[in-house]
């Protein structure tokens, strides 16, 4: 009996051990983890501190400070507006500089259609400047800058320039103006591309109709000109051709109308004689 209570309690040592073995493998592995961990913490916290250091460095150092503002597409006094309005100070550092702030507020600017910066190290701000292009007044109470791709951008003050085709009769529908001044822009272009008496040059006004139709007034014809965007090139086409022959004929200035969307044709109105 001895025997085997001996036996028996060797035999629980034994387990015993076995089962503290694999306990302390699983604390060693905890340990060196934590370890690592620890080391790969203060590694990562001391790049992070010399990268600090660094970045607060080149904020302070002359090597980095803002000397010149390189400006594309402006000049003059738009150009000190812009640097003014951007709130760019001369002997910034560079990389203090908050690009998408100062683009913000560049736009704001109504004769700036959008702004582009960048950084040219060591000491230049580079900035192109997309200027806004009148084409056309818009006159509704009061008169409005019209850009190429239909859209009012800027009130017209008392110094701006005037020298402009009129675009009248627009309606007070946000929606129908939109396509009212899209086909406005339209004919604008067209014209653009034509000489001589029926170029954007000669066009004194487009007036906006009931029913999508439009009237053109042109400096140098005493009559409206009615038509639609629809089919525009052979329109200006005919008009070209019928008012040649009215001009060869003497009787251009006896017109008082040329109706282009006409089902039959061209419909010309003269002044009773």
């Amino acid at each position: 009996m001895k025997r085997r209570s001996v036996l028996k309690k060797q035999s629980v040592k034994r387990r015993r051990g076995r089962r503290l073995f694999p306990l302390l493998r699983v604390i060693q592995g905890v340990g060196a983890g934590f370890f690592k961990v620890s080391v790969l913490i203060c590694v990562i916290g001391i790049v992070s501190l010399s990268f600090l250091s660094l970045y607060h460095y080149f904020l302070a150092s002359p090597y980095m400070k803002l000397w010149e503002v390189e400006m594309e597409g402006v000049d003059g006094r738009l150009k000190q507006e812009l640097i003014g309005l951007g709130g760019v100070q001369r002997d910034t550092s560079l990389l203090a500089l908050r690009l998408n702030e100062i683009k913000r507020k560049m736009e704001t600017h109504p004769w700036v259609r959008s702004v582009t910066l960048e950084r040219r190290f060591p000491h230049t701000l580079r900035v192109v400047v997309e200027k806004e292009r009148a084409i056309a007044l818009i006159l509704t109470d009061r008169f409005f800058y019209m850009n190429p791709m239909g859209e009012i951008f800027k009130e017209v003050d008392d110094s701006d320039e005037m020298d402009f085709p009129i675009i009248t009769g627009l309606s007070t529908t946000g929606g129908e103006m939109g396509t009212q001044l899209t086909s406005a822009a339209r004919i604008l272009k067209f014209l653009s591309s034509q000489k001589g008496f029926w170029s954007v040059n000669q066009l004194s006004e487009i007036h906006f109709r009931k029913g999508g139709e439009m009237s053109l007034y042109f400096s140098h014809l005493p009559a409206e000109i009615r038509l639609t965007c629809r089919d525009l090139p052979s329109k200006i086409y005919g008009l070209k051709r019928v008012m040649g022959h009215l001009r060869e004929n003497g009787k251009i200035n006896l017109v008082t109308a040329v109706d282009l969307n006409h089902p039959g044709g061209i419909l010309v109105s003269f002044k009773k004689s």
